[in-house]
């Protein structure tokens, strides 16, 4: 795909006035809010909070340009990460826990997060990559409304967790360029103690799904950066935690093409010392057992570590 002939897929509804009315249905949810499989139900514009322990306002930890994340986001200008406070997962592992779990970050108004938006791209960022947006959707949206008028012209990446609801998807079909998505888990006991979601792995089946209906294979343009499509993060567990050989026999059903991050810097943060299989980091063998999974599974768009930085 040539850059040249590139625009993100929210102009056009921008274009069409459609953006506005589906930054609405979203809000909606958030009055018996069912933005995710939690379907907590509870008033968050009145600002009640459930699971995610959010209400009303996004609230944003930091943003910024970052070039640690896959080459094909980072290219030479970075890649455009706002990082947004809490989650709708509860892992005891997390390595950005004080975000996520300890809630460190601000409230921030839509026209600000427009502002952070239109900052990013002004510093030469490739793309606006929303980190953890599940439970900030409509916030999101809001923000991209005020900002697609004043002339924000960047992909979209909505880099979550995979623990998403079909329906909310739906709404952002047309304007997401690019879902990077974890795949965690193919075992529900795991899912279920690891990160407080027994029904994980189908309701990640299902987003995955729907994620590659709306934006297909990952694109990639002749300067080796992303424009649109689907790009899955798997993060290798001890001990098999994950369940890696099933996760990757799943996403070559997606498509042989799927482009996997088969990531190996899992370390045990936050609680992970209470749970002794992943207490421990991964060994070189593990990680190559991963990496021979994927293949194995028909799989071949990798993005894998050199096994001789892997610690042993």
């Amino acid at each position: 795909m040539s850059s040249e002939q590139f625009t993100p897929a929210y102009m056009k509804l921008h274009a069409e006035g459609k953006l506005a009315q589906r930054r609405d249905q979203a809000l909606q949810m958030l009055a018996d809010c069912r933005l995710c499989p939690r379907e907590c139900g509870i008033d968050r514009l009145g600002g009640e909070q459930g699971f995610c322990r959010s209400g009303r306002a996004a609230r944003v930890s930091s943003y910024n340009p970052h070039f640690g994340e896959e080459q094909p986001l980072v290219g030479i200008g970075g890649s455009g990460t706002i990082f947004l406070t809490n989650c709708n997962l509860g892992c005891i592992f997390c390595q950005n826990y004080d975000i996520s779990h300890l809630g460190r970050g601000r409230e921030v108004s839509a026209q600000r997060l427009a502002e952070m938006m239109l900052q990013l791209q002004s510093m030469r960022c490739h793309n606006i990559n929303l980190v953890t947006p599940t439970h900030f959707m409509p916030q999101i949206l809001e923000g991209l409304v005020i900002a697609a008028a004043e002339g924000l012209r960047l992909p979209l990446v909505y880099n979550c967790g995979g623990y998403e609801s079909v329906a909310a998807l739906k709404i952002l079909d047309g304007i997401i360029d690019i879902y990077m998505p974890d795949a965690k888990y193919a075992d529900t006991e795991v899912a279920r103690r690891l990160s407080a979601a027994p029904d994980y792995p189908e309701r990640m089946q299902s987003a995955l799904r729907e994620m590659h209906r709306q934006v297909g294979d990952l694109q990639i343009d002749d300067r080796g950066l992303a424009q649109r499509g689907l790009l899955v993060r798997h993060l290798v567990l001890p001990e098999g935690a994950a369940g890696t050989t099933r996760v990757m026999r799943f996403l070559a059903s997606l498509s042989t093409d799927t482009y996997v991050n088969v990531m190996a810097q899992y370390r045990p943060c936050y609680q992970a010392h209470q749970d002794k299989q992943i207490n421990r980091r991964i060994s070189t063998e593990e990680y190559r057992q991963a990496v021979q999974a994927a293949y194995d599974a028909g799989l071949h768009r990798l993005d894998e570590r050199p096994l001789t930085l892997l610690r042993r």
